[in-house]
């Protein structure tokens, strides 16, 4: 007993020696040591941090939202390619069925949407470019984000109506419209006019670039089936997508997907043998991707 405390008494006097002798030592291993941890916590917090970013980058794809395209966002390895590009794209006769056939309590709004890049806006002197143009059915307010911040929503009668009206981001406000009101004002591009009715709420600059509402403007769908020419096969032209809001009584979306999926066949007069031909796509297949990524990086 009294050996096994005198030892370890003469181990800490030994260590407490060896401190005091190699004072400068010791701080730089302390040092060392304490950067070292501070190091881990900073890269585990910028890891977090970046993940928090990405995903709030993906946000503009929506929540409880089930897509239906010609591609699906997630291609396996093995993926027959030539299947894919013999795929037609979704129209507007098959969003107005899926709209019937869907049961109402499955879902909280049905939309079909296209879109295209590359647009300049006029106004007066004024101008801006490389702008989005998307053309929008009614309930996609009901599926996507529609932050209206200055005047209103599109009303029925203007989507089926073809009305020249529109919805514009902060950026093409900004700019087109500096110092006034833009509602009411008139606007120019792909050589037609239209009339602003409403600004959307400024959502700034994500981490990756994701599509931001600030330069995206909104407009009847079937004002933009008139000004530009709707591909048919997906591969030359704005290709259009409809989305699907699911409920909250169907929490993980699997009863909507096999309604969705089955309307869809139905609509195409698909044989029980045959493939779909077309693409269900959830936001969930991106969100999966960022967490598989995330938890390599983390483990690395």
């Amino acid at each position: 007993m009294f050996l096994a405390l005198r030892l370890t008494f003469e181990s800490f006097a030994f260590a407490w020696q060896a401190l005091r002798s190699n004072l400068l030592r010791t701080i730089l291993s302390l040092l060392g040591v304490t950067v070292g941890i501070f190091a881990i916590i900073a890269v585990f917090m910028v890891v977090d941090s970046l993940e928090a970013s990405v995903r709030q980058s993906m946000s503009f794809m929506g929540d409880k939202v089930i897509y239906v395209g010609k591609w699906p966002w997630v291609p396996s390895p093995n993926m027959p390619w030539w299947k894919f590009f013999n795929r037609p794209v979704p129209t507007a006769r098959e969003f107005r069925q899926l709209e019937k056939i869907l049961s109402p309590g499955s879902n909280k709004g049905v939309a079909i949407f296209v879109s295209k890049a590359g647009n300049t806006f006029k106004a007066g002197s004024n101008s801006v470019s490389d702008c989005s143009l998307q053309g929008v059915s009614f309930g996609y307010r009901n599926v996507s984000a529609v932050n209206v911040e200055q005047g209103r929503y599109f009303t029925l009668q203007e989507i089926d109506g073809a009305r020249p009206v529109a919805l514009i981001g902060a950026t093409i406000a900004e700019n087109l419209y500096p110092g006034t009101d833009p509602l009411g004002q008139d606007f120019k591009t792909r050589g037609r006019h239209f009339t602003v009715i409403g600004v959307l709420k400024k959502e700034g600059k994500n981490l990756l670039g994701a599509p931001s509402n600030d330069a995206n403007c909104l407009i009847p769908y079937n004002t933009f089936a008139s000004v530009f020419a709707l591909s048919s096969s997906g591969m030359s032209g704005p290709s259009p997508q409809l989305g699907v809001k699911g409920s909250d009584t169907d929490p993980g979306l699997l009863n909507l997907e096999a309604e969705m999926q089955g309307a869809m066949r139905t609509i195409r007069g698909l044989k029980p043998l045959e493939d779909d031909n077309f693409a269900i796509n959830r936001p969930e297949m991106i969100a999966s991707l960022i967490t598989k990524l995330f938890s390599v990086i983390g483990i690395a």
